[in-house]
């Protein structure tokens, strides 16, 4: 009888194995905490991606909802036959060209030059050139037609008093792309602070053996900040690009969305608004934007291919 209560009381000490491995139990603990997010990728990512592809494939209307018809590759094929289209990517082309140096030019200047310890009021500085980024791009819009005015604004204003040509900002063609990039400046409060981040994260004995070795300061920029701040330098050029072909708002207020001058501002998301919305064709535009998301995809992928050797990660194999 000893033994056997003994045996029980043993028996109900050893804790039972569980069905589940320790990296099955992880994995699925790691599964349940970001549920909520693999929901809202399936219903607003996921879904209505598939959703725009099936509605690309046909005639969808919005005037007539209910005569949509299957059409095939037809709106595909109707792409390559639109002169807007031809139009509306060598637009967006040009104005990347422009504005992505632009933009990351400023951004990594800012950056520099907020980032050093002797500057005063550098934290100030930094709120400064942040702060646009809350404005609403509509409202920035405007104030900005009013700064490149050519008879009234003051940009003109000054390049008139110093006896430089007023350009004419808005209505012209060669100047609408540099009036924009200029307009994109507003904007590079994110870029910079994230650049911000890279210059601290750059360990400053690297610039003191530099220093100790007679390097200049272009030398060290060259030598030490490019390589170690090249991955920021690399995810600041692909948001910006991948923002840029997603250009909008600012060119749909300027001109109420009728791409003047000339077509010069007709970007292909605002081809794609214009064919969805104005004209109710629904699968058209559809077809447009998948073109959109092929052509960013493919632009994004060389830019990796590009990085591969000439992207510095600390601790990686390249």
């Amino acid at each position: 009888m000893i033994r056997s209560s003994e045996a029980t009381v043993e028996q109900a000490t050893v804790p039972r194995r569980s069905f589940m491995s320790p990296a099955r139990r992880e994995a699925l603990s790691g599964f349940l905490f970001i549920s909520p997010w693999l929901v809202g990728l399936a219903l607003f990512v996921v879904g209505p991606m598939v959703a725009s592809f099936a509605m690309s494939l046909t005639d969808f209307d919005l005037v007539h909802p209910a005569d949509v018809r299957f059409v095939g590759l037809a709106n595909y094929g109707q792409l390559l036959r639109d002169p807007l289209v031809a139009t509306s990517l060598v637009a967006t082309f040009k104005f990347a060209l422009i504005s992505v140096p632009v933009t990351m030019v400023a951004s990594l200047g800012f950056a520099l030059l907020l980032n050093s310890p002797r500057l005063l009021g550098a934290p100030a500085l930094r709120t400064l050139v942040y702060m646009p980024m809350m404005i609403p791009l509509v409202a920035s819009t405007l104030v900005w037609l009013g700064f490149l005015n050519t008879n009234t604004g003051w940009l003109n204003a000054v390049l008139g008093s110093v006896g430089s040509p007023r350009p004419d900002w808005i209505n012209s063609e060669t100047w609408i792309y540099p009036a924009l990039s200029i307009m994109g400046l507003w904007s590079i409060g994110n870029f910079m602070l994230i650049s911000i981040a890279g210059l601290q994260g750059v360990p400053t004995e690297l610039y003191e053996a530099a220093r100790m070795d007679g390097a200049g300061i272009l030398t060290t920029f060259r030598r030490i900040t490019i390589p170690l701040l090249s991955p920021i330098l690399f995810y600041n050029l692909v948001i910006c690009l991948i923002g840029t072909f997603q250009y909008f708002t600012q060119a749909y207020t300027i001109t109420n969305g009728q791409g003047d001058p000339n077509n010069a501002t007709l970007f292909i998301n605002l081809d794609l608004f214009r064919e969805a919305f104005r004209f109710s064709r629904m699968g058209y535009g559809a077809a447009i934007a998948w073109l959109l998301f092929a052509i960013v995809l493919g632009l994004t992928l060389l830019l990796f291919a590009f990085a591969r050797k000439r992207v510095y990660y600390a601790g990686g194999d390249r």
